[in-house]
């Protein structure tokens, strides 16, 4: 939902998995008020005016207020990604680069699939908790429709909670194993 413009196949996936309850009512609503066309016109203009015309989400720009995103090896995430195995294919993307917030928490996701708790914590830790959770509730205030406010509301609320618990379970760890 942070990568690209949505489409009927996502309005309807929304609508169907229980993703809109764990948003929000104001969403869940919203969803069921409006037509699926309307719903898809209304999410693509406000993806547009806060991803793509207002508030890139992407960590270097973010961070280094120069307005130019940072490509290859010179930028902090892709270094992460490189040292922790993880390629990246922007050539088959229409996301260009590395640290665009879509591949943050894909790479994140990964990490806790192949249950990599101690680069999951670093990651947070070095990266997504130095920007996200700030650009997300500030994008949140911005955004026209309750879906992209509370989605955004509840990722940064996430990316918290997440690193709460890493930190617990490495000090849970560190505890049993001193």
């Amino acid at each position: 939902m942070f990568a690209k413009e949505a489409d009927l196949n996502v309005i309807r996936d929304l609508k169907e998995t229980g993703i809109l309850e764990s948003l929000g009512e104001e969403s869940v609503e919203w969803f069921g008020k409006l037509s699926e066309e309307e719903i898809l016109d209304r999410l693509n203009v406000d993806f547009s005016s806060l991803f793509l015309v207002n508030a890139h989400p992407i960590e270097s720009i973010v961070l280094d207020d120069k307005d130019e995103a940072l490509v290859g090896l010179q930028n902090p995430v892709m270094q992460f990604y490189f040292n922790h195995g993880y390629d990246l294919f922007l050539d088959k993307t229409e996301i260009q680069t590395p640290d665009h917030i879509a591949l943050e928490f894909a790479f994140m996701q990964n990490l806790i699939l192949k249950e990599e708790d101690r680069a999951a914590r670093e990651f947070l830790q070095t990266h997504l908790l130095q920007w996200a959770p700030q650009y997300l509730l500030a994008v949140a205030r911005e955004a026209e429709t309750p879906f992209y406010r509370e989605l955004c509301e509840f990722a940064a609320e996430f990316l918290i909670a997440d690193y709460d618990l890493l930190v617990r379970e490495f000090k849970e760890g560190v505890d049993e194993s001193g």
